[in-house]
């Protein structure tokens, strides 16, 4: 089986609201699109079931994109659901969903789906983590049981981590833990400071490069710049 290269992205799109405060999901749609990855993680999506079909963010970015949305919700209305989503061109080979809220802070899950893709089997993790340094890192305790067993596939860690400082203690586990740092500024939009938005890849060495998207619609689409690692994926036997 020959070897394959994959883009994964992750992407805060602030309910898709933009930094003029225009909700704007055809925007969102759009910086999507320019990202060339068959695999990206949403945070904060937003669905309501009633009113303009781009209400239905989860179904508006599916369609507008030409992938397959897979919903990771972490707080539920009446009228919808709001939370994490995975956009794929990929076929879905398994879907696992963990709740890790902290009590009396705002409900965060992880979103675990194994993924085919040219005969690869690929496993991704999409995440948004709580705001409270005592939330993440329990949050990252959880995190780190879901992935301690080895698997043959490689794993996909992304999100928003929420981490501030360069020096965190949770960011050196999670950089002991998978190896490959992407510590590009993503936050905020116009004047990127800060790394929130990360991905990890286990085994490290399959990552070939990584870039943040910094068009013109993307500074102005979200508070957050999405972030792109590109892979290289080889067939188990030649990385064993």
């Amino acid at each position: 089986m020959a070897r394959i290269q994959v883009a994964v992205a992750t992407y805060n799109v602030h309910r898709c609201i933009g930094r003029d405060g225009r909700r704007d999901p055809a925007r969102v749609a759009q910086v999507i699109r320019e990202l060339r990855a068959p695999i990206v993680g949403l945070q904060e999506v937003e669905t309501v079931f009633s009113g303009e079909p781009d209400q239905h963010q989860l179904n508006f970015l599916s369609e507008a994109t030409g992938m397959a949305a897979i919903p990771g919700p972490t707080f539920f209305r009446t009228d919808g659901h709001y939370g994490n989503v995975l956009l794929t061109n990929a076929d879905v080979a398994d879907i696992r969903r963990h709740d890790v809220s902290v009590a009396r802070r705002e409900p965060r899950g992880i979103l675990d789906v194994d993924l085919e893709l040219g005969g690869h089997r690929l496993r991704v993790l999409n995440l948004h983590l709580g705001l409270s340094w005592r939330e993440r890192d329990r949050q990252i305790s959880k995190l780190e049981d879901l992935v301690h067993e080895p698997r043959p596939e490689p794993l996909v860690v992304m999100g928003d981590f929420n981490e501030w400082w360069p020096w965190s203690p949770r960011l050196h586990r999670l950089h002991k833990r998978f190896g490959h740092r992407t510590d590009m500024r993503t936050f905020p939009a116009r004047w990127p400071l800060l790394s929130l938005d990360r991905i990890w890849v286990r085994p490290a060495a399959l990552v070939r490069g990584a870039e943040v998207c910094k068009s013109r619609l993307a500074r102005v689409a979200s508070d957050h710049l999405p972030l792109r690692v590109e892979l290289l994926v080889e067939p188990a036997a030649r990385r064993s």
